[in-house]
């Protein structure tokens, strides 16, 4: 077929003028994959990402006295030097995945030309340098693992940067220390010991070449599942290392013949003192850091929390120690499914005078429940919600010394619906003082005086001492605790109470500081605020030092022999679903929780209710706290407490008329 003149004339042009400009197009082709690396060059990652992925420094959370809380590093590992590495793996590993790599800058021209000839006549190999790898390791999204020539081109530039920036031992021990294991492993050191159950610088030869074996697929060479898949690569690598000398022939091939023998240990992440509170923070740190410019897993930021770790260490073994005591009662209790979950518990304690939050435990332990039921969980606070109920009575008027009958009540609800609460014991129909009413945790007294001040104004105070996040149904049941809310919430509400109803916010982050020490930012305790007026909530404290002294809660004076001036309230959700305990005393407050995490399932008459389940837990804390002098045992608060009358002396008056006459003769003798 002919072309058409005016379209041949066209063609013959441009080939004349490709002829004259030949040099000039050949040479823009050889440069277009230089320009194209060059294009890449401000799209990898830069000089100080690499110093900053090789020297990570991982935030660290302390507590108040110096004492390291957690670590907020990006992976489970733990970085060694490459002189405490075993010299027989670096040999493995270079033999087998790099033998060039002293002589190369990065890439290996031949490695690769050599991969991409049997790459495209339907063999697939990998042409990756250790640097190249490296650069994967370090930078997974920014480079990505697409078998695409736009993900090698990018993974090529940021390897020659890496090698422009470390020398070549830096970035063996970087590889080394940043390449996954499975099983939590990150690393070299962290592989040693959870497949060997030894450190990285004791290594032998099989136990080195198992390990380098699984970098090229740790899931489908993975020791403990696929034991002969791994000894079959393990022998590949001592086979490499004999090709390239360094380890005898014979000697490579007796030991491929032994058998793969492992040391298999999972390696679980520390927990550390308060691993519940470290978490709250860490989701804080992520959102301060992103506005602040700072990488928590990087950039050495030090977090110096609140926390005290001699409390926190009591509120551990307090807990400990309760629920260890409950959990075979516990494991009787019949669950859905025939399951046997484990009882839970969350403790809090708090300093009312600045806010700090002193003790924070999150269940029963982190291993077995990572759910935190401090500040996630919500639950209904039964009777500990009553001192709203009697704190907005005496705001509108009301006094500790006024009486109610002690009687049966019915409540209509804004709804129509009727709520009658019912007390363990009946009723006895006599005037009973609402001091009297609040100790003794008297439904039917509470529910009038609910009546009487009516929920809204409960829901507003409650709200203003600090339930600030939960919501609260303002219907007549709210009286019991009817509305869920969290041990935060209440213990801060608390410890508005015992500040004479100033509130201070639960501050649990003093301040954050770089690795030099300097202050990058602060949060001192912020302006205070009366929450509830002083002389009312001084009334309610002293209510509430009847329920210590004479009420649900005595076993705090009775059993643990606390004499200091303390106030607080037990509290039990339906059918022992939950039980409750806060204690107050002028310079903390200290509140426990005890349930299941599923609500259905509930705690026995025996052993549920809060003064038998989370008082305990309470009353231990707060003795260590006295012992150790944390608090000061002659501290009050600022209303006066009736002193107790003294103690009748025992005998007969004859045996009393005895001694005093013995105890006045040795006073004249002495």
């Amino acid at each position: 077929m002919r072309l058409p003149s005016s379209l041949g004339a066209r063609l013959a042009g441009l080939a004349a003028t490709l002829r004259r400009h030949r040099w000039r197009l050949a040479a823009a082709l050889a440069l277009a994959p230089v320009a194209y690396l060059a294009v890449l060059v401000p799209l990898t990652p830069s000089t100080d990402d690499l110093r900053k992925a090789r020297a990570e420094h991982p935030a660290v959370l302390m507590s108040a006295d110096g004492v390291v809380l957690a670590t907020f590093q990006r992976l489970h590992r733990r970085w060694v030097p490459l002189e405490q590495v075993a010299p027989v793996a670096v040999q493995a590993l270079v033999a087998t995945e790099d033998h060039r790599f002293w002589e190369h800058h990065g890439i290996d021209l031949r490695r690769t030309l050599a991969s991409v000839w049997h790459t495209l006549n339907g063999r697939r190999q990998g042409g990756s340098t250790i640097t190249q790898q490296l650069a994967r390791n370090l930078f997974p999204e920014e480079i990505g693992r697409a078998p695409t020539l736009h993900r090698k081109a990018k993974e090529l530039v940021t390897a020659l940067k890496i090698e422009a920036t470390y020398g070549k031992r830096e970035i063996l021990e970087t590889y080394l220390n940043t390449v996954p294991f499975l099983y939590n492993a990150w690393g070299i050191e962290m592989a040693a010991r959870t497949y060997f159950d030894k450190e990285a610088r004791a290594l032998d030869v099989l136990e080195a070449a198992t390990l380098v074996g699984m970098l090229k697929g740790t899931t489908y060479y993975n020791p403990v599942l696929h034991p002969e898949r791994a000894r079959a690569r393990r022998n590949v690598v001592l086979a490499q290392m004999a090709r390239r000398g360094v380890l005898p022939q014979a000697q490579a091939q007796a030991l491929a013949a032994r058998p793969l023998k492992l040391d298999f240990e999972r390696q679980e992440e520390v927990a550390g003192l308060a691993p519940h509170a470290a978490q709250h923070v860490r989701r804080w740190l992520v959102g301060w850091a992103d506005r602040n410019g700072y990488d928590i897993h990087a950039d050495g930021l030090v977090v110096r929390t609140t926390l005290d770790s001699r409390l926190q260490k009591a509120a551990l073994q307090a807990v400990g120690n309760q629920l260890r005591a409950l959990q075979p009662l516990a494991a009787r209790r019949p669950q859905p499914g025939g399951a046997r979950a484990p009882l839970q518990a969350g403790f809090l304690a708090m300093d009312p005078r600045n806010g700090h939050l002193l003790a924070w435990v999150g269940s029963s332990g982190w291993a077995e429940d990572a759910w935190d039921h401090v500040a996630q969980a919500r639950r209904q606070p039964g009777s500990t919600f009553k001192p709203f109920v009697y704190g907005a009575a005496f705001m509108e008027g009301m006094r500790p010394g006024d009486q109610l009958p002690d009687k049966a009540v019915a409540l209509r609800g804004p709804g129509g619906e009727i709520w009658s609460p019912r007390d363990a014991t009946p009723p006895t129909g006599r005037p009973m003082a609402l001091r009297d009413a609040l100790a003794q945790s008297r439904n039917g007294v509470t529910a009038q005086v609910m009546e009487r001040v009516g929920p809204h104004r409960v829901a507003e105070l409650a709200r203003a001492l600090g339930v600030r996040d939960s919501p609260l149904a303002e219907v007549p049941a709210l009286a019991l605790g009817a509305s869920a809310l969290s041990l935060h919430e209440l213990v801060s509400a608390y410890a508005t109470l015992a500040h004479s109803g100033e509130r201070r916010e639960p501050l649990l982050v003093l301040r954050i500081e770089d690795r030099q020490g300097k202050v990058l930012d602060g949060f001192a305790t912020g302006r205070s605020q009366q929450a509830m007026p002083r002389p009312a909530a001084l009334q309610l404290v002293d209510a509430l030092r009847g329920v210590v002294d004479r009420g649900t809660g005595n076993a705090i004076r009775s059993r643990w022999g606390i004499t200091a001036d303390v106030a607080g309230k037990t509290g039990t959700s339906q059918d022992n679903a939950d039980g409750w305990f806060v204690l107050m005393h002028p310079q903390l407050v200290a509140g426990a929780w005890v349930g299941f995490n599923d609500p259905a399932v509930t705690m026995g008459d025996a052993w549920g209710p809060g003064a038998r389940s989370a008082l305990p837990m309470v009353g231990e804390f707060f003795t260590q706290a006295l012992r150790g002098r944390r608090i000061d045992a002659q501290a009050e608060f600022e209303i006066p407490r009736p002193r107790p009358k003294p103690p009748q002396e025992e005998g007969d008056p004859v045996t009393r008329l005895l001694q005093d006459v013995v105890g006045r003769v040795l006073r004249i003798l002495q």
